[in-house]
């Protein structure tokens, strides 16, 4: 039992009742149901790097990590995820001795963020309605 409710019963109070579940509004495409926002995208990381990958042509992996406040090695395994789920491409180079690596955001990523980014606003819509 929660403190707040073990609180509430020592009062002799009714605990608060749950908040009701949303509910789909009639003419839209798709139910907002929080659990069904791509996984993927939705973590921190991952979304600021397919973010600033819309706005950007390409972006290398040191303008990245400065954009993302973030170490060589997390953005890395972040990078490779949405490299291994196709939704961004890594191109890796060398100018002289000094390697380069650019990523890119690929069709099917820019597709996903766009799912993504429509589930989030009929979320905060049917929040919002409420």
């Amino acid at each position: 039992m929660a403190k707040a409710d073990r609180a509430r019963a020592k009062r002799g109070s009714a605990p608060e009742p749950a908040p009701a579940p949303l509910t789909p509004v009639p003419g839209r495409v798709a139910d907002p149901v929080p659990g069904d926002l791509d996984r993927l995208i939705h973590e921190r990381m991952r979304l600021g790097i397919v973010s600033a990958l819309a706005v950007n042509d390409s972006l290398s992996f040191n303008e990245l990590k400065e954009l993302m406040h973030t170490t060589d090695g997390n953005l890395s395994v972040h990078a490779r995820k949405l490299e291994e789920a196709k939704y961004v491409t890594c191109t890796k180079t060398f100018e002289g001795r000094v390697p380069h690596t650019q990523y890119t955001l690929t069709p099917l990523g820019r597709a996903a963020l766009g799912r993504y980014l429509d589930h989030m606003e009929a979320l905060i819509r049917a929040t919002r309605e409420r």
